[in-house]
């Protein structure tokens, strides 16, 4: 089983209520090959919500003590990032999935570039806090960008079916 971040799937739960879909993951999801989970509304958010990002280093910093989630307003979100990671890795161990597909640059998700806490649109290389935690715990962590060539290496059988 693959765990997917629900913006991915189609779901509106991003900050601002929108979606990122990835058809090959609403495949997966559609042919009962993932299941789709949103570490932010696990954690405790709403949806929308007011845009954050790790400020002093990356999601493994935060969950080490040395950097904070922060909203653009200034409000630390800190402890509702962790909740929604620690959330995450529940669900993953509950479905024992073989990989996690979370959407690239969120605070949350990111598993190779996240936004450099400035605000400024611009990004910076680091993981978000779920991605740090199921890394630490053994769990694969790709990015949207990266879940054709995962299928790939998937057993025939569990691959995508052609349409």
């Amino acid at each position: 089983m693959i765990l997917v971040s629900s913006c991915l799937a189609g779901l509106e739960v991003r900050y601002n209520g929108t979606h990122s879909l990835d058809h090959t993951i609403r495949k997966l999801l559609e042919e009962k090959q993932a299941v789709a989970v949103c570490p932010e509304l696990l954690g405790g958010f709403s949806t929308p919500r007011e845009p954050a990002e790790i400020v002093g280093g990356n999601g493994e910093d935060v969950l080490d003590g040395k950097a904070a989630v922060v909203e653009k307003s200034g409000s630390n979100v800190t402890e509702l990032y962790i909740k929604g990671a620690y959330a995450t890795l529940q669900k993953a161990k509950e479905v024992n999935a073989t990989a996690v597909v979370l959407k690239e640059y969120s605070p949350s998700c990111g598993s190779s570039m996240i936004y450099n806490g400035e605000f400024t649109g611009k990004t910076t290389i680091g993981n978000g806090v779920t991605t740090a935690l199921l890394r630490r715990n053994g769990i694969q962590v790709l990015s949207e960008e990266q879940i054709s060539d995962y299928i790939k290496t998937m057993p025939p059988q569990a691959q995508l079916q052609k349409d």
